[in-house]
This record gives C-alpha cells, structure tokens and sequence, in this order.
C-alpha cells in the first residue's frame, strides 16, 4: 500500500517492481548501484512514519525516482527506429510484407526495402505509412 505524507509518495520495493514492470532483484540492483556509487545513502531514504501502523521504514517516491533516473543514465531507451515499428505493426496486426504493401498501395518490393534498410520512403509514403499503420510521423521521417 503507498502512503502520502506531505506530498510525497512512499511506496516499498515490491511497488516499484510493479510500478516500472521490473523483477524486485533488479529494483535491488539499482538501488544498490546508487547507493554504491554515493549517490545517494540509505539513511536519507527512509522515513519512520509515527502511528503504529506505519512504524517500518518505507522507502520514499525520492527513491523509485533515483532508480528510474539511474536506468535513464545507465540503461537508456533508444528512440524506435521505423523499421522497428514496421515489423511490430506487421506483427500486431498479422500482416505480410504483401499485405502490408496491398495496405498502403505500394509493391512488395519497395516494401522490402524500407524493412530492410535499403531504402527510405518518399514524403508521401511516409504519410501513409503514418496515416495508416497510426505511427508518429517523427518516427517515420526519423527525427
């Protein structure tokens, strides 16, 4: 259960496993790798809440923001790439490279071409491929 106290959100390792979709022993990890590299000490994490039925300490949101800033740094998210959301479309819709090309009225083999990295698309591809697979259009144009 998360606790509000003076606007701050404490919430316990197992709710940051499943708060970031993460497994505790890499939330265990992370906190370790800050407080290792002195980022942060444990002492200053933890909040002794005064009615008794918070009397244990309870790690504060600082915390769970500390290890998402660390993964940011250390294990950071790339932007997708347009092939790589191509393929997820393809996937998540059941779609061949024919389909797909039947989809956005274009031949197979420029298709191919786009997944594989030969080619990119025209200006009025890409607002198709947008307009029609619902990909954001910085994605298509790569920026």
């Amino acid at each position: 259960m998360a606790i509000t106290v003076q606007n701050w959100v404490a919430v316990d390792k197992q709710q940051m496993s499943l708060l970031y979709g993460k497994a505790p022993s890499t939330i265990n990890e992370h906190i370790g790798d800050i407080f290792d590299d002195k980022e942060l000490f444990p002492e200053a994490c933890r909040k002794k809440f005064g009615n008794s039925e918070f009397q244990q300490n309870v790690e504060l949101v600082l915390l769970s923001n500390l290890v998402a800033d660390y993964e940011d740094e250390h294990y950071p998210i790339k932007k997708p790439t347009l092939i790589e959301v191509l393929k997820l479309r393809m996937f998540e819709m059941g779609l061949s490279q024919s389909s797909l090309a039947a989809m956005l009225g274009m031949n197979q083999s420029k298709i191919s071409e786009i997944i594989s990295g030969k080619s990119e698309p025209t200006l009025k591809q890409a607002r198709k491929i947008s307009q029609t697979l619902n990909i954001s259009p910085a994605i298509v144009l790569g920026v």
